[in-house]
């Protein structure tokens, strides 16, 4: 098995140099603009000469979407992927056991976007809007639009290092139908034993304020992506129970460790004859 492991760990590093190099044609169309991912390799390979600040023990379940912006002088460690994409190093390792396994069952995903800087992140979110303007949407709607599919600058996953969008190599474009191939399919069903969920499902939309997106998955941690699968929650639902257990452990604590108020006795009275 360690043997298999291996061989799989060295096709998945030469497949998916293959990948960028060809920077293939079949994906000029999709969304994740694979076409543009030289750029952006080399863009945030740079990184953003920003502040890193501390992080707190869930730092993995950072909420970050249309009403959560990304804090202030978000930084992290981040760690290169063989494509030259980079992740938040605290989740390489997982990454790289699931896509090794992936590869053991004879499939080929490849990650197509993972960490974005704000800077990558508005240059696609303009392109977004300006090809919604050349396709007849007007300015507000054009805005509003993209927003659905890419998110703008400061509100995008993609910023936290914790989110990447994988395809299938015999299938790059990005949309409805890359659920249907066997990496998207085995990914669904297995990446939540390496701490990833599918983080846009296509019943969840409201909640999530971003569409359907079947190749976009999360690092929340092993702990939580296994409640999320047990449950059938997305990110938003599962921090809120979080927040409601939170809130019945603080209210029963009070109750334990209140003073009992003391009650006066109620006064004697005395019947005449």
């Amino acid at each position: 098995m360690n043997k298999i492991r291996f061989i799989a760990a060295i096709m998945a590093v030469l497949m998916t140099a293959t990948v960028f190099a060809q920077a293939a044609e079949p994906a000029a169309a999709a969304s994740c603009h694979v076409e543009e991912l030289g750029n952006i390799a080399a863009e945030d390979a740079a990184g953003e000469d920003i502040e890193e600040v501390p992080h707190s023990a869930d730092w993995n379940l950072l909420l970050v979407n249309p009403w959560n912006s990304l804090p202030q002088k978000y930084a992290i460690e981040k760690r290169k992927l063989a494509n030259g994409l980079l992740v938040d190093a605290r989740i390489y390792d997982d990454l790289n056991a699931m896509l090794i396994d992936c590869w053991a069952a004879g499939l080929h995903p490849v990650v197509c976007s993972a960490y974005r800087t704000n800077v990558t992140q508005q240059r696609l979110y303009n392109n977004k809007i300006a090809r919604l303007r050349a396709a007849g949407y007007g300015w507000t709607s054009a805005r509003k639009e993209a927003a659905r599919w890419v998110a703008p600058p400061g509100t995008s996953e993609h910023q936290t290092g914790m989110a990447l969008d994988i395809v299938s190599y015999q299938y790059q474009l990005l949309n409805k139908q890359q659920e249907n191939t066997p990496e998207q399919k085995w990914l669904m069903e297995h990446c939540w034993d390496y701490g990833f969920v599918l983080r846009y499902p296509e019943d969840k939309t409201e909640i999530t304020g971003i569409g359907y997106e079947p190749w976009h998955y999360r690092y929340v941690g092993r702990a939580a992506a296994k409640a999320m699968q047990e449950s059938g929650l997305c990110l938003e639902e599962y921090l809120e129970t979080l927040k409601a257990a939170e809130r019945e452990t603080a209210l029963v604590e009070e109750l334990e460790t209140a003073q009992p108020v003391p009650v006066a006795p109620a006064p004697v009275t005395t019947m005449k004859k």
